[in-house]
């Protein structure tokens, strides 16, 4: 694990739900002056604590973090307006002389952020409702299949009941007559910070689904479903509202709503999840310039610290 010479002026760590992210972070900042900055699309919206594994107020308190808790559920939050808070965040952050740590596993914020937005057309109303229209008839796995057959780079990353992301590939494809794919290949950050990218990238695929099925059960026992039911109680959020999209969130949603059993959308949950962490490492594989640790193997997150704070001392001493 050898250190590059140039120093970052912020790092990434990314990789699938339940690598360990938040712990290796920490121990981060146990060695360096840092703030966090959540790459989060669940930890943005106030309310989705439990099952988005947000940090505690305490921790918050001790250890600055930001972009959490910034949005009420019945708001909307883009990849757009991620990389600008992001942007604004890492500036003051340096300005208090620590180091920019960003870490999550939200992927398209990741891409936005290093690789820049790319300039595609806008929302169509008419062409989403139309979209919506044959969802409902068709139902969106079969919209995409569509996808897949127009633009199989972007349907192989998205979730064949991710209706967000579908029906914006699917506008984007019919309104420039180009697939999303090809434009989101055709941006440049334009920022022009040094990013220091790391991926946790477990080896053992059954041990991360072992973690992913215990970090749910750990969810339940804290009180998930008393947190979704908390927000289903509201009255002005639904299965549709983009934040109910979460991954646990969508599953324990339609318990609440009578739709399935506890068992079985506790079930549908952990298998959402083992997708998600596929999609995630899809998205990693698919970049060459991450840089891909094992968290499994004994003494790499030591390794990993000791090559992180190595490339930091590029940037002078300390900051006390």
């Amino acid at each position: 694990m050898n250190a590059r010479a140039a120093a970052p002026d912020a790092v990434l760590l990314a990789g699938p739900t339940a690598s360990g992210k938040s712990d290796w972070a920490l121990a981060l900042a146990a060695r360096v002056p840092l703030e966090i900055v959540s790459v989060d699309s669940a930890q943005v919206y106030r309310g989705f604590d439990i099952g988005s594994a947000k940090p505690s107020p305490a921790l918050r308190a001790s250890l600055p973090h930001h972009l959490v808790d910034i949005r009420d559920p019945v708001q909307t939050y883009s990849a757009g307006e991620f990389v600008a808070d992001a942007l604004r965040a890492i500036r003051g952050i340096q300005s208090r002389g620590r180091l920019p740590l960003l870490v999550g596993g939200t992927m398209l914020y990741y891409r936005a952020l290093v690789h820049g937005i790319a300039p595609l057309p806008g929302a169509d109303p008419a062409l989403r409702r139309e979209l919506d229209e044959r969802a409902a008839r068709l139902g969106w796995p079969a919209l995409h299949a569509e996808l897949t057959a127009l633009d199989p780079e972007s349907a192989g990353r998205i979730h064949p009941n991710d209706a967000q992301r579908i029906q914006r590939a699917l506008e984007v494809q019919r309104l420039s007559g180009q697939p999303i794919s090809a434009g989101q290949r055709a941006t440049t950050p334009e920022h022009g910070l040094r990013l220091q990218r790391w991926a946790l990238v477990p080896g053992d695929r059954a041990a991360l689904a072992q973690r992913i099925a215990a970090r749910f059960d750990a969810m339940l026992a804290a009180g998930f479903v008393d947190e979704v039911r908390a927000l289903h109680s509201r009255g002005d959020l639904s299965a549709s509202t983009p934040a109910l999209r979460a991954v646990g969130y969508r599953q324990i949603w339609e318990h609440l709503s009578g739709l399935v059993g506890l068992d079985a959308a506790v079930e549908r949950a952990k298998a959402a999840t083992r997708q998600l962490a596929r999609r995630q490492l899809t998205w990693i594989r698919a970049d060459a310039d991450w840089r891909s640790v094992d968290p499994l193997l004994p003494g790499a997150r030591e390794r990993w610290l000791e090559a992180v704070v190595a490339t930091l001392r590029q940037r002078g001493p300390a900051p006390g």
